[in-house]
């Protein structure tokens, strides 16, 4: 963001730059004002991806030792990302979680995050009373829970848990690169970019790949020799096609 100084010193938007604003701790302290903590935050990360789990965190900051620059995981550089996890997990009370290839594969990717991040909520050493959590849809946890769409962006808590859950699962998808060579999980992650497809059309899918996404479905029917219908060309077929 670019600032310029005022006459009196004051920093503020140099003219036709764009205002960044990070995300605050204004809803956990208005919440601390009644009486109500701890308060956590908590966000998952790996919903899109064809290969790895999705991967939940929880984060119930100190409020006196709030690490300077947390911001939603996707706006930051993977090293400031690194930086504040540090920062985060030495300051913070945290939980992280997994929703597995095959947990997504039975209960669908929606139920197999939402899943995941009430585990993450459970599992922090001290049940919150409060909690806020990224998107719309709430989670079912003993306390009370309230769902903010691009709360990634506006709480400084669920921004804290997007980071936590991003580096954590970048981690386990270099570790995973390393037992399935040739896909390139360390650098894509497991999302669907040309490098990623190019070898599941080469190499197939592995087991940590999500059964039911398209592009897995479709790797796994070449490697078994069929077409998109499902039904193992033949000859006859072959031949029919070749003359439409």
């Amino acid at each position: 963001m670019i600032r310029a100084k005022s006459k009196t010193g004051a920093a503020k938007p140099a003219k036709g730059a764009i205002a960044v604003t990070l995300p605050s701790f204004k809803r956990e302290r208005a919440l601390m004002k009644q009486g109500v903590w701890p308060v956590a935050g908590c966000d998952e990360v790996g919903r899109g991806p064809l290969a790895g789990p999705v991967v939940a965190a929880a984060v119930v900051l100190n409020p006196k030792r709030i690490p300077k620059g947390i911001d939603d995981s996707k706006h930051l550089t993977a090293a400031k990302r690194e930086e504040l996890f540090e920062e985060i997990t030495a300051t913070a009370s945290f939980a992280v979680t997994y929703a597995s290839p095959a947990r997504i594969d039975r209960d669908n990717i929606l139920r197999a995050s939402l899943w995941a991040l009430a585990r993450a909520v459970h599992a922090l050493p001290e049940m919150p009373r409060h909690v806020f959590v990224d998107g719309r849809d709430r989670i079912a946890t003993e306390c009370d829970c309230e769902a903010i769409i691009g709360g990634d962006g506006l709480v400084v808590s669920i921004a804290a848990a997007s980071i936590v859950a991003k580096v954590t699962r970048d981690r386990l998808m270099c570790k995973l690169a390393q037992d399935c060579p040739g896909y390139g999980f360390e650098n894509h992650m497991g999302y669907a970019v040309p490098e990623h497809l190019a070898a599941l059309k080469r190499l197939g899918p592995t087991p940590h790949h999500r059964s039911f996404f398209a592009p897995v479905v479709a790797a796994r029917q070449r490697q078994l020799g069929l077409s998109d219908d499902g039904v193992v060309p033949t000859e006859t077929t072959v031949a029919i096609e070749a003359t439409v």
